[in-house]
């Protein structure tokens, strides 16, 4: 049985409407549909038996090398064979819009080219001759069902299979065959020769070899015309921004504006364990810093989309129907994610329980509330109109979010125990009456700003009094005296100027002794009560980034700097995160790609960027 690849090793392909995971052999190991929330069609990620779908040469399994295409979400993959080279490109083609056809699950305006429903992947013999072999092997409602295939009446270069709802046809210049729940083919190519396979789940497939070619460059042109609307600085670093804005705009769903925190369930942040979650979904806690990367990158146009699913969700996306806030939302705006668990697949490296559906969607965060206020204040600094009735929903958000602030709560990291008054949570709520501040005067409403100003005094004076020790430094609730990776928001989120000197002891703390090698962990697992299994973890990839920003902000740039270096040389091959990083390994463990990680990469860089510029 084949062996799970690392996360890492995997590279991620989308159309902002679908996305796949493709293994480093050429087999396509996890592809959900018709949402990238739906249940797998391909779901060997999860489950060796659970469907993929290769293409590549019948003689190799380790590519010489695998990129993206500079400037696109297009997978370019090299092969050496023992008789010649070979080139597979793989992507989700863009192409065109039907103007003629809305469909119903749109809420948002198509762009110039939107998902063409159709995975397309190329093959070319650059030198001597391969053989290739293609091999689809459906397995639908996440491994549960085999597909059915049938031969289309034109011939052997096309078949398709049905399982459930969804339907696939498979058409291709090989000449296809059916072995049960298999579609298979075989050629060999020439020098300059080109072979090629569409995966269709309701798009038009192509003819020819140049028909698929034409779809290649649509799609390359779609993502390079996309890039260069970003204000990325020309810097060493490019690569890696322009990479994460990549990753951000393919986990982006372009029906609705959302955008995903991964693309993928159930991969363990402890291999074995089971701490194994959902990540299909918008979190509210990443709108703010979605915002910020967004608007700091110059996609305005995605900040409005993203902007307007927040409200959508929120509100429920009717007038009078009242704003109902959670932690997080389906990718439609959904709001009932229960959890539910396949006990039928093995997981990912045997990590137990696989989960569809996230059971923290209704808990008690106060975080939500500051993150919330802070896009909405960043979306009105923007020249963002604030419509009465938005403005009417936002006061019911802000006295929330001073009600509960007196409260205990789950706390940032969804902790599963009992509730706590988590120090970070106090501080969002803060946020949500500071920014409300600014909103409120910003409108005239002169006498909301000044009764939300004292409020915000007074949380702000709680968690000085109660939330420091003795030696000035941030404690990760009132109870304990445990450091807690998101007081770095403290600096981050303003509650605080960088060069207060409990801040400063804070950010000093976290790099000295919540750290594994230098990298930064969430919490210390064998002191805090999150509800779980006490196994290890790995670092959290997002709190290293904010600690990178944290140190710039208080003065230390070289610090700031090396950590961000050495945060850089654990990228995937491919320049994507996953949640965490095994720093004895470097593995990548948790959801992939994860969007977190790659908004936190982006803010630590510009802001290094910045203190590196010179002064005009």
């Amino acid at each position: 049985m084949r062996t799970f690849p690392p996360i890492a090793d995997y590279a991620f392909v989308s159309d902002c409407d679908a996305s796949a995971l493709i293994a480093a052999d050429g087999a396509v190991e996890w592809l959900c549909l018709p949402r990238p929330d739906a249940p797998s069609v391909f779901g060997a990620l999860l489950d060796r038996s659970a469907g993929s779908f290769r293409f590549g040469p019948s003689n190799a399994d380790v590519p010489d090398q695998r990129r993206y295409v500079p400037g696109t979400n297009v997978l370019e993959t090299t092969w050496h064979t023992p008789s010649g080279w070979l080139t597979v490109h793989d992507f989700l083609v863009m192409g065109p819009p039907k103007d003629d056809e809305r469909p119903t699950t749109w809420r948002r305006v198509p762009g110039d080219a939107t998902a063409q429903r159709v995975m397309l992947r190329i093959a070319t013999c650059v030198s001597g001759q391969v053989e290739v072999l293609a091999n689809c092997f459906p397995m639908f409602d996440y491994g549960r069902t085999a597909g059915t295939w049938t031969y289309e009446t034109a011939g052997f270069h096309a078949v398709e299979a049905t399982g459930g709802d969804v339907e696939l046809q498979l058409a291709s210049s090989l000449r296809l065959g059916i072995a049960g729940a298999r579609a298979y083919g075989r050629t060999t190519l020439g020098e300059g020769e080109t072979a090629w396979l569409a995966l269709s789940w309701g798009g038009e497939v192509p003819s020819t070899a140049d028909e698929s070619l034409e779809r290649l460059r649509a799609t390359e042109k779609f993502w390079r015309d996309w890039l260069s609307q970003a204000n990325v600085p020309d810097h060493p670093w490019r690569p890696y921004i322009e990479r994460s804005a990549l990753a951000l705009k393919g986990l982006s769903y372009e029906p609705t504006g959302a955008i995903m925190a991964a693309a993928t369930t159930s991969l363990p942040e402890t291999p074995g364990g089971e701490r194994n979650w959902d990540y299909r979904f918008t979190w509210i806690r990443d709108s703010a810093f979605m915002l910020r990367a967004l608007h700091a990158l110059g996609f305005d146009w995605e900040a409005f989309e993203y902007f307007a699913f927040l409200l959508e969700a929120v509100s429920g996306g009717a007038p009078g129907d009242g704003w109902h806030l959670q932690i997080m939302y389906g990718i439609g705006g959904e709001r009932d994610l229960t959890e539910q668990t396949l006990d039928h697949l093995s997981g990912y490296l045997d990590s137990r329980p696989v989960r569809t559906g996230n059971g923290a969607y209704d808990q008690q965060q106060h975080d939500v509330w500051g993150m919330l206020l802070d896009s909405l204040a960043a979306h009105a600094h923007r020249g963002g109109a604030v419509a009465p009735e938005t403005w009417q929903g936002i006061v019911a958000l802000v006295d929330e979010a001073i009600a509960r602030a007196t409260e205990p709560d789950q706390g940032i990291w969804e902790m599963r125990g009992a509730p706590k008054h988590f120090v970070a949570s106090k501080v969002m709520c803060w946020v949500a009456a500071d920014r409300g501040v600014a909103l409120a005067r910003a409108r005239g409403d002169d006498g909301r700003a000044e009764k939300w100003q004292a409020s915000a005094d007074a949380i702000k004076a709680e968690v000085l009094e109660k939330g420091v020790d003795e030696r000035g430094v941030f404690v990760q609730h009132y109870d304990a005296k445990d450091l807690d990776a998101s007081n770095l928001l403290i600096p981050i989120m303003e509650f605080l100027p960088s060069d207060d000197d409990r801040v400063r002891a804070t950010v000093l703390a976290i790099a000295d002794e919540l750290t594994n090698d230098g990298l930064v962990l969430r919490y210390r697992l064998d002191s805090a009560d999150d509800g779980l299994s006490n196994a290890e973890e790995g670092t959290f990839t997002i709190c290293s980034f904010w600690l990178v920003s944290a140190l710039a902000m208080i003065g230390e740039i070289d610090r700031a700097r090396g950590l961000f270096e050495k945060l850089l040389s654990f990228a995937g091959p491919l320049l994507l995160y996953a949640e965490e990083i095994d720093v004895t390994t470097g593995r990548h463990l948790g959801n992939f790609p994860q969007a977190f990680t790659h908004l936190a990469l982006i803010d630590a860089a510009l802001r290094l960027i910045a203190v590196e510029a010179p002064s005009s």
